[in-house]
């Protein structure tokens, strides 16, 4: 029986273990470059017991940046600051995959350089607010990207992931969940495109085929994952029967011989098992628990063989060394009792501290 503990090749890189250090949205690249820093290093350094790390959100360009002190990889300043963060996880013996993350229309222009706004399939504004340096600002309508504004950005995508590579990362995941940009041409309420880029599912699918296509082109697909939510609402996403999008989504992206297809999963979990056996590859979930954080009973998900590998977000926030204390069945660290110094674990009592 393959449990989480066992090894797993990924692509071309050996994994000590089956689990995956979700990716967890921080602000902590303060600066003007928008670059990584030391404090980061040391925090994912911390984190290198996982098999594989997948990092913060990253933006590919300057405008697909949508929340204060998000780190880029669009830089050469970028990229040699990412190097110290790769370097610090491979000497503590880890793997880590950068999340290239465009926001699309979630954002504000105060976040954006001069001149810039937020970008979208459509001209559709979500609801809500986006926290800046000013303070909560609300959403506003997106510039509806051009079929010419649309090839730059997947040619954003492809050179993010040459820098990836640059930068010492073993791979790239490719944020195609959560309400962003990627996920925004899947999604119905937020695509009303009737050019080849929106109305049919053919359509909705093809920006996410190009971006994966152009990146596996780019780097190499056993070290390209993407990640999706379907059917998920956040950042004001309506997807009410998303099975067909996403069945031939899978489809079109079978013969790209991806590393991963990473799952997280929503509160519909019948399509799980259907995505599971249409895809080919290594299938991570990051399997549906709210309002419960993912804790050991997940790793009974790749013992009965519904994943491959299995992703934990909070509980690896709050237990840097959780492989270790899987295995001997915790104690665990709570991710809502804890207190954290600029995002980073701090101040547990079975931890060594990590100060600013």
């Amino acid at each position: 029986m393959t449990t989480a503990f066992d090894p797993i090749v990924l692509g071309g890189t050996r994994l000590v273990n089956r689990l995956v250090m979700a990716p967890m949205t921080r602000s902590r690249a303060h600066g003007p470059g928008a670059e990584p820093t030391a404090l980061m290093a040391a925090y994912y350094a911390q984190r290198a017991a996982a098999g594989l790390i997948v990092t913060e959100g990253i933006q590919p360009s300057p405008v697909g940046q949508g929340y204060p002190d998000t780190p880029g990889l669009h830089t050469a300043g970028q990229v040699r600051a990412w190097r110290t963060v790769t370097d610090a996880v491979h000497r503590e013996g880890g793997a880590v995959f950068a999340q290239l993350m465009h926001t699309g229309r979630i954002g504000h222009p105060s976040l954006l350089p001069d001149g810039l706004v937020p970008v979208g399939p459509s001209a559709v504004p979500a609801e809500g607010r986006v926290f800046t340096h000013e303070g909560p600002k609300d959403f506003v309508t997106p510039k509806e990207l051009s079929e010419t504004e649309i090839r730059q950005t997947v040619a954003d995508f492809a050179d993010a992931a040459r820098n990836a590579v640059e930068a010492g990362f073993d791979g790239v995941e490719l944020h195609g969940a959560n309400g962003y940009l990627i996920h925004q041409f899947l999604a119905p309420n937020t695509n009303h495109r009737t050019d080849a880029w929106g109305g049919t599912t053919e359509g909705r699918i093809r920006f996410a085929v190009e971006v994966v296509t152009a990146v596996a082109e780019a780097i190499g697909g056993d070290r390209v994952g993407l990640r999706i939510s379907p059917g998920n609402q956040f950042n004001d996403i309506t997807e009410e029967a998303p099975d067909e999008v996403y069945l031939a989504l899978l489809d079109r992206l079978a013969g790209l011989d991806l590393a991963y297809l990473h799952l997280m999963e929503g509160p519909n979990r019948d399509l799980t098992p259907r995505l599971r056996k249409n895809w080919p590859g290594t299938f991570v979930l990051n399997p549906f628990t709210y309002p419960d954080t993912t804790g050991p009973d997940a790793l009974g998900l790749i013992e009965d063989g519904s994943a491959d590998m299995v992703a934990y977000g909070a509980l690896f926030l709050a237990n840097p060394d959780l492989p270790r204390r899987l295995a001997s069945g915790g104690p665990f660290n709570d991710p809502d009792k804890a207190t954290f110094y600029g995002g980073d674990h701090h101040g547990y009592t079975d931890y060594p501290t990590l100060t600013a």
